[in-house]
Order: structure tokens, then C-alpha cells, then sequence
């Protein structure tokens, strides 16, 4: 039976964390869903439409994944609903540090007690890496600094233009 994992969040934008996460997770899975949300309290820099196309030319233009490893949706579900769905039993986190943990361990644990067929797969992204997060590659966008070691070319593209058009 071909495992698939559900990987949800915001991908405000997308970051070589979140990368990190999918190229781990491809070697224990045989698919991916990278499941967009657009539910929640954020203030969004990109609209759901946008974080979608940014995802998209980030994986499949910018680093080549194949479509049919990994498909990218956008979701306004619970996770567990997501799971059912697409027949996945696994959801798939990144950590950064101590600080994602506990949010994390009760996520997963709501998760569990929501489906208890579903197990919570966390990974952790390259030493180099974990320090990203979505937060700062917008603010250093936002203030013009190099964005070369966080995320991909087209994803660089969408966020100056973003900020350009802020001005």
C-alpha cells in the first residue's frame, strides 16, 4: 500500500526548512501533500492563491520534486479531515527547536485524539536550516537583505515583487 503523508502549514512563504522536511520525508514516504491552509488568525503576506503558485514553482521549477511525488492543495479542514480524505495516516512536522516542541507534542496529541489511526512524523530540517523560519525571510525581504540561503529563486521573485508593490 503507497504511503502518503499530509504536510500542512502556511507556507508563508516557503523556506528551505519546509524543503528540508519534504526531502526527509520523501525517503520514508512514497507521496506528499503539501497542504496549504488558509484558515486561522494570520495576517498573510501572500494570499492562499499566491502561497500555492509560490509552493508550486518552488518545487516543481526551482528544484525539479516530480508532480507525482508531491501535490500541492490548499486546505480550511481540521488536518485529520485532510488525512481521511487522501487515505494518509501520517502527518508530517518540521522542528526547528525547543521553542516548535511543545506546540508541536500537543498538536500531534489532539491530532491522536482525534484519529488515533494517524501518527505524527517530526523532522527536523539541516543544521543550517533550522534557524529559518517564514517570519524573518519576510523581514529580511521586507528590508532588502539577501535571500539566497533561505529560499528558492522564484520564491525570492515573489517576495521582492511583493515588497516592491508595498512601497
Amino acid at each position: 500500500m503507497k504511503k502518503i503523508a499530509i504536510y500542512p502549514g502556511t507556507f508563508d512563504p516557503i523556506t528551505y526548512g519546509h524543503i528540508d522536511v519534504i526531502k526527509k520525508s520523501l525517503k520514508i514516504v512514497d507521496s506528499i501533500i503539501v497542504a496549504v491552509s488558509e484558515v486561522g488568525q494570520k495576517n498573510y503576506l501572500f494570499s492562499i492563491n499566491d502561497r500555492i503558485q509560490i509552493v508550486e514553482k518552488a518545487l516543481y521549477s526551482d528544484l525539479k520534486f516530480k508532480k507525482n511525488q508531491i501535490k500541492v492543495i490548499k486546505f480550511q479542514s481540521l488536518t485529520t479531515s485532510l488525512c481521511k480524505k487522501y487515505r494518509s495516516n501520517i502527518i508530517l512536522r518540521g522542528l526547528r527547536a525547543v521553542s516548535d516542541f511543545e506546540y508541536e507534542f500537543q498538536l500531534a496529541g489532539m491530532n491522536r485524539k482525534l484519529n488515533n489511526k494517524i501518527e505524527t512524523i517530526f523532522l527536523m530540517s539541516d543544521v543550517d536550516n533550522q534557524i529559518i523560519s517564514s517570519r524573518f525571510v519576510k523581514e529580511i525581504a521586507q528590508l532588502g537583505g539577501n535571500l539566497n540561503k533561505f529560499t528558492t529563486k522564484n520564491t525570492i521573485k515573489a517576495l521582492k515583487k511583493k515588497y516592491e508593490n508595498s512601497i
